[in-house]
């Protein structure tokens, strides 16, 4: 979404535009950003998200800005999973998440008995 498109989107997605693109800018900054400002850019966004209306206007600013589609994901993941990564990386992420955990069980039973 380029910047002329903050005009003609719609009221209610403004603030998110305005949250996913500072996040953006933040992620990619060659200059070290605190960390405290980064967890209120991150949680005034996600508090958008929460609220945000559906539809292809959401869809086109989280295709423009990956870090806010990151974190939609991430809030959304217990009702769809990984809805916005291609089959291929969400089913990597499943397995490689099943491999830790089967790893961390056999460490946990290996362990002997103090």
């Amino acid at each position: 979404m380029n910047n002329t498109s903050l005009d003609s989107a719609p009221a209610s997605l403004t603030v998110i535009l305005t949250l996913a693109r500072l996040l953006e800018r933040l992620e990619r900054s060659q200059v070290p950003v605190g960390a405290d400002q980064y967890l209120v850019v991150a949680r005034r966004l996600a508090a958008a998200l929460a609220n945000a209306p559906g539809g292809p206007a959401l869809q086109a600013v989280l295709a423009a800005h990956p870090a806010a589609a990151e974190l939609y994901e991430n809030l959304n993941y217990e009702l769809a999973g990984l809805c916005r990564a291609p089959l291929e990386v969400s089913m990597a992420s499943e397995l490689k998440a099943r491999d830790a955990i089967t790893a961390a069980r056999r460490r946990a039973t290996d362990r002997p008995l103090a």
